[in-house]
């Protein structure tokens, strides 16, 4: 078994065809069969079955996929740091993002890593917190940047400090000028404009105050939420990093005082993955 048989064993994995695979591999279709036979023959086991339009694996198959990934990711991330130790650290950084962690990258630790390693590039990817995991799993980013609540159990985590949630309002709609931080019964019978990825928890924490919200808006990004109570469409909850992501003239911010409605940033990554020394050194600065 070599890094050659695995990569042509995975194009027929992602690929589900063998004609397909061998396209894709610019060789032709007899080559890549038997290179597969003796791939079999060296393990003592089937990999695949041929079903009436595309192959299937077999368990031994799908067991060989999930390590070939890996020894292939890190195959390829070994020969990037080689060139890096050759060159100084540089190279591309593949990192997720959702929408409500944009100021985290004006934050001083990550000014320290791009004065550090001035010759970094990133690939900025944009989601929400599933489409991020998504990407993860596929290993299309290396790190994804996302807000808790979420399914950890599957990932490395790297934590920063919590955040409370606020409401934020144009003055016409404040009911309490004067105070800086509300109680979430406060909430009830206002229009309310909610980041779907909270929408789950905000609908709880009401539930267990005994209210229904009136949702006026439920929107896919942070600051969308911001953008429409800067309109005077509603009052935003967001969390409270968010209120700077969008831009706003007059809006009046206060604190929803609710332990659990509080919320952080978290870097991960998966569990059993090789992650780069590029990673590595921007999870130091996180």
């Amino acid at each position: 078994m070599d890094l050659k048989q695995l990569r042509y064993f995975m194009a027929i994995v992602e690929e589900r065809q063998i004609t397909a695979a061998a396209r894709r591999l610019h060789m032709a279709q007899p080559p890549l069969s038997n290179q597969m036979k003796m791939l079999e023959d060296e393990i003592g086991l089937q990999l695949f079955r041929r079903g009436p339009h595309h192959i299937e694996l077999t368990e031994a198959g799908e067991l060989l996929a999930a390590r070939a990934a890996q020894l292939l990711d890190m195959a390829a991330m070994t020969k990037r740091e080689l060139q890096d130790l050759k060159q100084g650290l540089c190279g591309t950084l593949a990192i997720g993002t959702v929408s409500s962690s944009g100021n985290l990258l004006m934050h001083e630790g990550m000014q320290a890593f791009r004065a550090k390693f001035p010759r970094v590039h990133f690939e900025i990817h944009d989601g929400n917190t599933y489409q991020l995991i998504d990407m993860l799993e596929k290993r299309l980013i290396e790190i994804a940047i996302v807000r808790t609540p979420f399914n950890a159990s599957r990932f490395n985590c790297k934590y920063r400090q919590p955040e409370p949630m606020i409401a934020a309002m144009t003055p016409e709609l404040d009911w309490a000028p004067q105070q800086q931080e509300i109680a979430v019964e406060e909430l009830a019978d206002r229009p309310l404009i909610l980041y779907r990825r909270f929408e789950q928890l905000l609908l709880d924490t009401f539930a267990a105050h005994e209210f229904t919200p009136d949702v006026t808006c439920l929107n896919d990004d942070a600051r969308t939420t911001i953008l429409w109570a800067n309109a005077g469409l509603g009052v935003a909850i967001a969390p409270a990093a968010a209120v700077d992501l969008a831009a706003h003239n007059h809006l009046h911010v206060k604190t929803i005082a609710e332990s659990s409605l509080r919320t952080r940033l978290a870097a991960i990554w998966p569990r059993e993955a090789y992650i780069s020394s590029l990673a590595e050194h921007f999870l130091e600065h996180f």
